[in-house]
């Protein structure tokens, strides 16, 4: 089953529950992942539509940073719900370790020794990851191996 019909089955029981907050979420992941088979002209594959899904959790991510900073609990609450409800259609994450384990085996695989080889390792981690870690926490923990 797609990730379209899928949201279209969620979107369905949003409605008869009348979960407006749900709804809204299902109805704009939809919207995002319609638009982008009409920007590339053709249906999406399974990779494709996690890439919109992941990069709609980042956009949250990072309104919920900008919200905290501004101290708009009543932002932030609404974004984290939005995070919980994305987060049900995007894979399991990889834990802090899972990220660990895969980012010293690129650099093993790079021979990467100083913090000027981190695009080499981000590279090669990235597309083993996506939309299955957080590209920030990525980010961070090749750097602090590489700085180590």
């Amino acid at each position: 089953m797609s990730l379209l019909s899928t949201l279209n089955d969620d979107m369905k029981t949003a409605m008869k529950a009348k979960d407006k907050e749900t709804l809204q979420v299902i109805r704009m992941l939809k919207a995002s992942i319609q638009n982008e088979q009409i920007k590339i002209g053709q249906e999406l594959n399974a990779e494709e539509e996690l890439a919109v899904l992941a990069r709609e959790m980042k956009q949250r991510r990072d309104s919920l940073t900008e919200f905290e900073k501004a101290d708009r609990t009543d932002l932030s609450e609404k974004v984290k719900g939005e995070i919980a409800i994305v987060a049900k259609y995007l894979p399991e994450q990889l834990s802090d370790e899972e990220i660990r384990n895969i980012v010293k085996e690129a650099i093993a695989k790079t021979g990467a020794t100083s913090p000027k080889e981190f695009g080499k390792v981000m590279g090669l981690v990235m597309p083993q990851v996506r939309g299955k870690a957080d590209g920030n926490q990525v980010n961070a923990v090749v750097k602090e191996l590489l700085n180590s």
